[in-house]
């Protein structure tokens, strides 16, 4: 394969990649435009989800009941997760400093990892994640995977349906509401608990579709799982302007291709790295991030 196909094959590559990350990057965008929280803890929140799909297809195989399943099972569980994580973790340090609550998200995290290494059904050992036949399809001398397509697509229309349930719907109009003004909106008689706990649930529903979607693309599940991939989603989310959910999609796409591109072009033990230095270079360039907005603050 020469230089300008193995360009093409690898940005399908990070287009996938790139759709997970952004799954999950959206998690992280929404929760810090309405509470200005970083939540550490969403990775691990992904990682359950994926064990919660692998128990699934454990029991139903491998079929496409079986696949169905494991999404709505992996969403719900990382869903309900999620909002006791926002009732007994950050709720109460709500107007705390913001040092507490990073403190709190970080122990979230690791409580949530060190859980799973000693509950008896899991345990700390890797684990062979279920996946379906992996079926190529060829265009020219490119190879598209089945799972690919399935990644991408799924993608893209869990982010359309959470771009609809932003914009037009009265749940979202109040998520808008609460990120613009906390207090105001609860003078004008919006419930800020079940707005934000909602926010909460709808990042980790897509956390955990997005949990099952990395493990079918790279099928190996331990408790450490989230990690990687929660911080990187974490730097989509600075990339494209942490706050903003467009920034959010396009910073997971930027990354997952700047990754992959990395392993086709160049040593792929340095992919990781990049990512890092991706950070690095938006903090000194255009720390507010791609679709971000400078606040002035008035003293």
């Amino acid at each position: 394969m020469n230089s300008g196909l193995l360009f093409i094959q690898q940005l399908i590559n990070g287009l996938s990649l790139g759709s997970i990350y952004a799954l999950i990057a959206l998690g992280y965008t929404m929760v810090y435009g309405i509470v200005k929280l970083i939540n550490f803890a969403h990775g691990d929140v992904m990682m359950v989800g994926a064990y919660v799909g692998y128990f699934i297809l454990l029991a139903l195989g491998t079929n496409v009941p079986g696949m169905i399943f494991a999404f709505l099972g992996a969403m719900i569980v990382c869903g309900l997760l999620s909002i006791l994580i926002e009732r007994f973790a950050y709720r109460p340090l709500r107007n705390a400093p913001r040092l507490n609550s990073l403190i709190t998200a970080i122990a979230v995290e690791l409580i949530l990892q060190n859980s799973m290494r000693v509950l008896p059904f899991v345990g700390p050992d890797p684990r062979q994640f279920p996946t379906m036949a992996v079926h190529n399809f060829a265009i020219g001398s490119l190879s598209v995977s089945n799972i690919q397509v399935i990644v991408i697509v799924l993608s893209a229309v869990l982010m359309l349906v959470l771009n609809y349930i932003v914009n037009y719907t009265k749940t979202g109009k109040a998520m808008q509401a609460v990120s613009f003004d906390l207090q105001a909106s609860s003078l004008m008689g919006i419930s800020v608990n079940k707005t934000i706990a909602f926010t909460f649930a709808i990042g980790s529903v897509l956390a955990g579709a997005g949990g099952v979607l990395y493990a079918t693309a790279y099928p190996q599940i331990d408790p450490l799982l989230g990690y990687m991939p929660g911080l990187k989603a974490f730097i989509a989310a600075v990339l494209g302007g942490i706050g903003s959910i467009p920034g959010a999609m396009l910073g997971g796409i930027i990354l997952g291709i700047a990754e992959t591109l990395t392993k086709g072009f160049g040593p792929s033990q340095y992919a990781d790295a990049i990512s890092f230095a991706i950070l690095i270079v938006i903090l000194l360039v255009k720390p507010t991030g791609i679709f971000g907005k400078k606040v002035r603050v008035k003293v």
